[in-house]
């Protein structure tokens, strides 16, 4: 071929194929003949295996192709996820074989994770099995929707059509009771003998539906990431301060979209906003844009404060975010995930507590169709679960961005279980933090930058407050950490809520709604710590549960929650617990060390 030939030649597809299923279902074997069928394996690898096969005395099995490992090869069964190429006539796959045995399940989800499109196979003559239905689950939970089965084996049932039938049937019947996608094409295959694979059998003349190839070369390739809304998830921020380097970078890998110098852009959840000025990058030439794929780093216009986790976008696209996620997860850890602990979500860069909310339901693999009711999720278990953060959390549902779309949970040092978001819950929260977002991305600047405030004054804004029941010790509590916090040259306001309620609260003095007392209070405290100010508070009328209303709105400012509880409770969401009876200077040193750790002062 000239070269301009090659030039002018289009780019080949590629795409990236899972092969999962019951153990022995015949997997491997599905994707060894497929391999020999294609001549995709290299020169001499179909007879070195003949030959191993002969020499000890095993009977050859196309399986042997990809089944590389030796503990695979003694057991019959696939333990680790194999990758291997083949061709078609119109476009490149990458095939993934991932292990069928439970033990081995976790291995299958990471195999799966990388996928475009799956195919599932079934044993003609042991049917739908408790893995066949837990994997239809677990491909519609990774977000899988071109999914294509393979009754596999049916030189074991006479190449029944009656067989054959009654079994898609009953698999179609339940991948739509569990509400999974809807499979491609139900194709009969015998994988030894090659029936149905690259080329059409002679066993089944009443199938007259394609090709397991066939099938392949028609899935369509998911639009490129680069045309999708921008998600960079902020991985750090880097200062550098030798040779006058004053450049404050934001790295991440963009997940999707592309950005450019000058684009308005926006991070979730704190809601700061700024403008691209440059694209840095390591020893390469300067760039004005760049999209889905790579990892870089940015300098903006304006300064903001923000920390890794959070998801930088467009201004105008921004994620959603809230404190509720509704999920399809899998549980893997050894012990079952349960409601009234804390465990770790991890979501793209972000890490938080996370709870359970409520289980919708956890289906049983064993019985088709069944759903149990349980108060928790067990080892192996799919579910549909609604988890709720501490912390308000951005994200994408599965649909619209995978990387953001899916997560982790940690049991302590382990990843326990995963999945993917599939809707937003709504809490009680949302509206203010609409109300925020509407706020901020529209504020109007002035000519002193946050982080010029925190630069003269030693520290960044911050809320401190103070919640508990009325004669608890909470505003002498705060009036002795305002007085240590000025006697150190800090910049810092004592808020009473009682001063908010006699001034602009006047109007609503009778019948006041609480929620917009609330309101008001927080937007109040906004202003202060618009202004650099570390805001020391306390009020009767707030609450714990409203503190967290008060966070929804300032959600650019960290915030300390102090509970005073002369009982000494269990206060999950609060940095710190007190009963009331402590000196006062050993709750100040206490909150000073907060501060200091959270990196709102120097030590």
């Amino acid at each position: 071929m000239s070269a301009e030939a090659a030039v002018a030649a289009p780019a080949r597809d590629q795409m990236n194929v899972v092969i999962v299923g019951h153990v022995d279902h015949g997997k491997s074997t599905v994707v060894g003949r497929l391999l020999a069928d294609t001549g995709a394996l290299p020169q001499g690898k179909l007879d070195a295996v003949r030959r191993e096969c002969e020499r000890t005395g095993k009977p050859f099995e196309y399986a042997f192709l990809l089944d590389a490992l030796e503990d695979e090869q003694d057991q019959g069964i696939t333990i680790d996820t194999a990758r291997c190429f083949f061709k078609s006539a119109t476009r490149d796959y990458i095939i993934i074989d991932a292990p069928g045995h439970i033990e081995f399940l976790k291995n299958m989800i990471s195999g799966a994770a990388r996928a475009e499109a799956a195919v599932l196979v079934i044993d003609a003559k042991e049917g739908v099995r408790e893995n066949s239905r837990r994997h239809g689950y677990i491909l519609s939970m990774l977000g899988i929707r071109q999914v294509v089965v393979c009754v596999n084996k049916m030189d074991l049932v006479g190449f029944s059509e009656t067989h054959f039938r009654r079994l898609e049937s009953e698999y179609r019947a339940f991948l739509e009771g569990i509400g999974a996608v809807k499979p491609r094409q139900f194709i009969p295959v015998a994988a030894i003998a090659g029936e149905n694979l690259a080329a059409r059998g002679r066993s089944t003349p009443w199938y007259d539906g394609p090709t397991l190839l066939e099938t392949l070369d028609a899935l369509t390739k998911a639009p490129p990431k680069v045309d999708r809304p921008l998600r960079m998830p902020v991985q750090a921020v880097y200062k550098f301060t030798k040779q006058g380097d004053d450049r404050r970078i934001f790295a991440g890998r963009i997940e999707a979209g592309r950005v450019k110098v000058g684009d308005r852009v926006a991070f979730s959840p704190s809601n700061k906003t700024s403008t691209i000025k440059s694209i840095e990058a390591f020893n390469a030439p300067a760039r004005t844009e760049i999209e889905a794929g790579w990892s870089t780093g940015f300098t903006l216009t304006e300064e903001v404060y923000v920390t890794r986790g959070e998801v930088m976008s467009h201004a105008d696209r921004p994620p959603p975010v809230s404190t509720r996620l509704r999920t399809n997860m899998i549980w893997l850890g050894k012990k079952p995930f349960v409601a009234g602990r804390d465990y770790k979500l991890k979501l793209g860069t972000m890490a938080t507590p996370v709870r359970i909310h409520s289980i919708v339901k956890v289906i049983d693999a064993s019985e088709l169709g069944a759903t149990l009711e349980k108060d928790h999720v067990g080892r192996h278990d799919v579910a549909d679960v609604v988890l709720e953060t501490r912390q308000p959390v951005a994200f994408d549902l599965i649909a619209d961005c995978d990387a953001t779309g899916r997560f982790v949970i940690v049991d302590g040092y382990d990843v326990a279980g995963g999945g993917i978001i599939t809707a937003a819950v709504s809490d009680e929260l949302r509206d203010l933090r609409a109300e925020a977002r509407t706020r901020d991305f529209n504020w109007v600047q002035g000519g002193v930058s946050a982080g010029d405030r925190a630069q003269r004054y030693g520290h960044r804004a911050a809320l401190i407050m103070f919640v508990g029941k009325a004669g608890t010790g909470k505003h002498r509590y705060a009036r002795a950490l305002e007085r240590a916090l000025f006697d150190r040259q800090r910049q810092v306001y004592m808020l009473d809520g009682k001063n908010v309620l006699l001034g602009i609260d006047h109007d609503l003095w009778v019948d006041a709604a609480q929620s917009e007392l609330v309101r008001r209070f927080g937007e109040v405290a906004h202003l202060l710590l618009n202004a650099g100010m570390l805001v020391v508070s306390t009020t009767n009328a707030i609450g714990l549960a409203d503190a967290r209303a008060v966070q929804a709105l300032i959600t650019d400012t960290p915030t300390i929650l102090i509970d005073v509880d002369p009982d000494g409770g269990d206060h999950a969401s609060s940095d710190l617990v007190i009963r009331g009876n402590e000196p006062e200077a050993e709750v100040v040193a206490r909150i000073a060390e907060l501060l200091v750790a959270r990196q709102i002062t120097g030590a």
